[in-house]
């Protein structure tokens, strides 16, 4: 399943996210800072997406939300779609 989460309170506006069987395949952050987004990426990709949650969820960057974030919260409201 691929999808596109808009992201709040950070400084990418984007994550384009693939996953396939609860499996993390891709994500990539549009806008925001490049080595970071793509460092985060590498980490997590081909990792469970119950892991990514639980290892990135909560992680505050500006004001409450970060890049990881967002991506934990993408994946996890993504999930409760089904």
């Amino acid at each position: 399943m691929k999808f596109s989460h808009e992201t709040v309170g950070t400084c990418s506006r984007r994550i384009d996210i693939e996953v396939e069987d609860g499996v993390l395949v891709n994500a990539s952050f549009v806008g925001g800072c490049s080595g970071n987004s793509q460092v985060l990426t590498a980490l997590v990709k081909g990792m469970p997406v119950t892991e990514v949650v639980r290892r990135l969820k909560g992680i505050p960057c500006q004001e409450d939300t970060s890049c990881p974030d967002q991506l934990a919260r993408a994946l996890e409201a993504s999930a409760q779609m089904k």
